[in-house]
């Protein structure tokens, strides 16, 4: 009996200490998720309020480091390469710091991403890129810390920092034309030999051998350097669509290659087949 009251008392006090009460947070977190261009762009934020409160040179110091909103610092995360206020950044996770002054924001983009406010010891080798923009005035106050995007254009967007009276925007440009513009060339010429490559995979596992036929001999007279793996496909896909010769043909290539590369499994495979085939 002792041992029952023992476990349960246990079993009580472990939920007492895995219960937690919830409430709303007075800085709510947030997530914005913005295609601009065609690049995505995530920021992660928390958002503080005013709540009768003075807020740049009071509660935000002025030329003084700040989180750039509450709790854990802000975060934006870019899936290419892109362009801040004109200057390269690459494609990953920062840290947004930023330095409110009366006239003048700087942005900062910060490569540690990971801190909870500010970063105990500043490290100026993990800036990777800052931006000087200009502090206008509104005629109204916002009530809570706001990050948002405006002024799209085809290949750049607006991030805009707003709250009391106060708003400072940077500009982001991505590299949406010249994306666009290598996708209408690779449209336009057509299947690579990879795509045949692929489609004469599907096509051979599928049964239809003429139609894995034409595609792999395609794939090979695309391809700039011979593959001993696309031979190697070929002779197999030439073996089930019954021409031995064509088969023994393209084995004997994909061998060659397979040797000149050094590639054991393959140099296996294909004599295996050749004396499968009685080749000569």
């Amino acid at each position: 009996m002792k041992k029952i009251i023992l476990f349960l008392s246990m079993a009580l006090f472990s939920l007492g200490i895995e219960a937690q009460v919830k409430a709303p947070q007075p800085s709510p977190a947030s997530k914005i998720e913005q295609v601009i261009g065609l690049t995505d762009v995530s920021v992660e934020y928390s958002r503080p309020s005013m709540r009768g409160r003075a807020i740049f040179g009071n509660l935000v110091p002025y030329d003084k480091l700040w989180r750039t909103g509450a709790n854990k610092n802000t975060q934006i995360t870019f899936s290419d390469d892109v362009k801040v206020a004109g200057k390269e950044l690459k494609k990953g996770t920062y840290a947004i710091y930023t330095k409110p002054g009366k006239e003048n924001w700087e942005i900062i983009f910060y490569s540690d991403a990971n801190n909870w406010g500010t970063p105990q010891k500043w490290d100026d080798t993990k800036v990777a890129a800052t931006a000087t923009v200009k502090a206008n005035t509104l005629p109204m106050n916002v009530e809570t810390f706001t990050i948002m995007f405006s002024d799209f254009k085809m290949d750049s967007a607006v991030m805009n920092f707003i709250w009391a009276n106060t708003e400072a925007a940077v500009t982001i440009t991505t590299a949406a034309k010249a994306q666009t513009i290598a996708s209408i060339e690779k449209t336009m010429a057509g299947p690579t030999d990879r795509d045949h490559y692929l489609a004469a995979t599907f096509y051979k596992d599928s049964g239809e051998f003429a139609k894995a036929k034409e595609h792999i001999d395609k794939a090979i007279s695309l391809r700039k350097e011979p593959a001993f793996w696309y031979h190697r496909q070929q002779s197999l896909i030439y073996s089930l669509a019954g021409d031995k010769d064509g088969a023994i043909k393209a084995a004997k290539t994909s061998l060659e290659l397979a040797e000149k590369a050094g590639n054991a499994d393959y140099v296996k495979m294909n004599k295996d087949s050749l004396a499968e085939w009685g080749a000569k």
